[in-house]
């Protein structure tokens, strides 16, 4: 019986890991599961009243030594470490906790980099599965490069060709921590991940991958892993944005930062299709000069623009600036994207960003920093079709000129621009196509469910 499935669900405390988690609990909390969800205490108390009104959701917060919150001044390994020996043993009293009340948890899902989770559930053995929150791709890509099947060691003008992909890719478009580019910070990366794999073989048989992606948008990588069983579940969006099931669902619940800005009368002040959304990533921070050149290929597009960003104190001419456009430090991604009057999206190319921007029909500007990014922005160009990836100049700065030149492209009215905006419709339909009943996310979803209560009953969703 499903009601008596209880699940864990461990989610790294970062927005871009959240957000999906929280998503993935509200379906299976609908499906009649009981969902623990735990998270660090920082990022607990910074979330908004709505995740704890989530029906039957229960919140576990735990110390990861940060209590305060991680921020940049705060060495990223050392953060890594305290996160995987508080959060091992948070999660390991939880876990014991709740079998002494006879209420023990009967699965437990967790999220990227939290490969400690997986370690835990293995020792207590508990059934556990990886809630990966990137693309299938990305996790082809890292899978193949751990194995040695593929000879990453080319380089940018080098084409790499993957088995199984109808997909090409140049070294610039890995993922970030496996160019030589990547800084020394960032080196804590490649072991966690190859640590996801070694998690996943040594839970057994063929494992399960919950992947927030849907059929398809990756059908191919999907399938391209023959030792694991890679299911898509996604989008894991809000269903007013996605099915419309619950319209009451307008958002994940599980925002670090509270919106303070009223944006919305601005929006419907403009024309359809006129406006440019501007987010770069609530982890990247961008140097002075590379703020200046965006802004300056803001201007030189002409176009109204609504830009979501906490250093608008570094640009020089912030004045002039406000004329065109509106900055705000928050807002809504997904009402944003969804408001008619918005014609194009300039991105990191998060994963989240990237299949919000599909979802929603939107076409984009590709400008990706680290980490997935550039994969990302490779498939949004090359293999979705929904948009074009700014190039830099000698130096990596992206300049002015580029930026207006890719804005005019991805909004004017020429045939490439068109093309674009086709193709993310095709998108935006095909998303929703997914998680509607018997649809293939739904379908997955509703498989794996009935595979942790054991049994070949079906779930209302």
């Amino acid at each position: 019986m499903v009601e008596h499935c209880h699940i864990l669900l461990v989610s790294f405390p970062g927005q871009g890991h959240i957000n999906p988690a929280i998503q993935f609990a509200k379906c299976t909390l609908q499906m009649g599961a009981k969902v623990t969800f735990s998270t660090s205490l920082s990022a607990i108390r910074r979330m908004s009243e709505a995740a704890s009104k989530i029906p039957g959701l229960t919140l576990a917060p735990f110390s990861d030594g940060y209590d305060d919150g991680w921020t940049s001044a705060h060495d990223v390994q050392d953060f890594m470490l305290s996160l995987r020996t508080c959060g091992s043993e948070a999660v390991t009293n939880l876990v014991m906790a709740q079998e002494k009340e006879g209420q023990k948890f009967t699965h437990i899902v967790y999220s990227t980099l939290i490969t400690w989770a997986g370690e835990v559930a293995n020792q207590l053995q508990i059934p556990s599965t990886l809630l990966w929150n990137q693309p299938a791709t990305v996790l082809y890509v890292y899978y193949l490069y751990f194995n040695k099947n593929v000879d990453f060691t080319g380089e940018n003008n080098e084409v790499i060709e993957f088995p199984g992909l109808p997909l090409l890719l140049k070294s610039c478009d890995f993922p970030s921590f496996m160019q030589s580019s990547s800084p020394v910070i960032y080196n804590f990366a490649l072991p966690v991940f190859k640590e996801h794999f070694e998690i996943l073989d040594r839970a057994g048989t063929k494992q399960k991958i919950l992947v927030n992606t849907f059929d398809a948008l990756e059908f191919e990588a999907i399938r391209a892993i023959n030792k694991y069983d890679l299911m898509g579940i996604g989008p894991l969006i809000p269903s007013a944005f996605l099915d419309g099931k619950d319209p009451l669902d307008t958002s994940f619940g599980g925002d670090l930062i509270q919106k303070t800005v009223d944006y919305m009368d601005w929006l419907n002040s403009k024309d359809e299709l006129s406006v440019i959304y501007v987010a770069l990533g609530s982890f990247s921070s961008l140097s002075k000069q590379q703020m200046e050149e965006i802004a300056k290929g803001l201007i030189e597009s002409q176009k109204p623009f609504l830009w979501v960003t906490r250093e608008a104190n570094t640009l020089s001419f912030i004045k002039e600036f406000e004329k065109q456009g509106m900055i705000v430090p928050w807002c809504s991604q997904l009402e944003v994207l969804s408001h008619p009057s918005v014609g194009c999206f300039l991105t990191h190319s998060g994963w989240n960003s990237c299949i919000e921007s599909l979802v929603s029909g939107v076409p984009v500007v590709a400008f990706p920093q680290w980490a997935d990014q550039p994969t990302n922005a490779k498939l949004l160009q090359d293999f979705w079709k929904t948009g074009m990836r700014l190039a830099a100049a000698d130096g990596g700065i992206v300049m002015a000129d580029e930026v207006a030149r890719c804005l005019e492209i991805v909004m004017g009215g020429g045939e490439r621009g068109e093309n674009m905006r086709k193709q993310a419709k095709k998108w935006k339909i095909l998303a929703k196509d997914a998680v509607k009943e018997g649809g293939s996310s739904n379908v997955n979803l509703k498989g794996f469910m009935d595979q942790i209560v054991g049994s070949n009953q079906s779930f209302s969703s």
